[in-house]
């Protein structure tokens, strides 16, 4: 098993049981006690949970997000083949908002050689599109979250607040055709808000595991979409269910 793989598995095992041993979890993954442990320092680092004597305990609530860093690598291929499909979206000399999230940083990325004016909500995405020849690149303030780097506060609301997009491209930790999209941060939910207030033109870019989800946070019903962009493992009620409610609906 890769070590991206184990570390979410290790995670999730341990955010449903609460609690678990080094030697439970080397009989779930099939790894060796040393590698658990190496792995338990790496996650307690990342504040996903509490080491103790023998094991570790979740710090994660079930509704919360696994961590960016190890988000960033998970299904990395189909992440950049919906942000091909976004980018293609998206014409020459758009002013385009791109929100945060491990989807939108490969947005971001597909759209460096663009001739375009581009608002990315996170730190990671305006690391990605500093030396892009063509592109202007404007930078909100805000407040970076802690390891997502996502911009967060009223810093970032005014700067949204005081431009107009011809798109905007949205992640979501959830997307249903009766719940709409959510978030599992409420100070998310309010940026990716205010930045699909600010554009004409909505794509939301998502992988389909994260379809039929609902997250804590609501951002807007699933109308105010104009574009969905997912894979070929999103679940066809739910792409009905959003077409008729007038998304186009891509799937790559």
């Amino acid at each position: 098993m890769a070590g991206t793989d184990r570390l979410r598995q290790i995670t999730e095992a341990v955010r449903q049981a609460g609690r678990l041993g080094v030697a439970e979890l080397a009989e779930l993954t099939g790894a060796s006690e040393m590698t658990i442990r190496r792995d338990l320092e790496a996650l307690a680092a990342q504040g996903v949970l509490e080491r103790y004597r023998g094991g570790a305990r979740s710090l994660l609530l079930r509704g919360d997000e696994p961590p960016f860093a190890m988000r960033v690598h998970d299904g990395l291929e189909t992440k950049r083949r919906i942000a091909a499909e976004a980018a293609r979206l998206i014409a020459d000399g758009e002013s385009v908002v791109v929100d945060s999230g491990t989807t939108c940083l490969e947005v971001a990325h597909a759209l460096k050689g663009r001739r375009l004016t581009v608002m990315p909500l996170s730190l990671h995405a305006a690391n990605a599109l500093t030396d892009a020849p063509q592109l202007t690149l404007l930078v909100p303030g805000g407040r970076p979250r802690q390891g997502e780097l996502a911009l967060t506060g009223p810093l970032t609301l005014a700067s949204l607040a005081a431009l107009r997009f011809d798109t905007a491209v949205i992640g979501c930790c959830g997307l249903d055709a009766v719940n709409g999209l959510t978030a599992y941060d409420l100070d998310d939910a309010a940026v990716k808000r205010a930045a699909i207030a600010s554009a004409r033109r909505v794509i939301a870019v998502t992988e389909g595991s994260k379809f039929s989800h609902t997250a804590l946070a609501f951002v807007t019903p699933a109308s105010a979409l104009h574009s969905v962009v997912t894979d070929e493992h999103a679940p066809e009620d739910q792409i009905e269910a959003l077409s008729a409610t007038g998304v186009t609906v891509r799937q790559v």
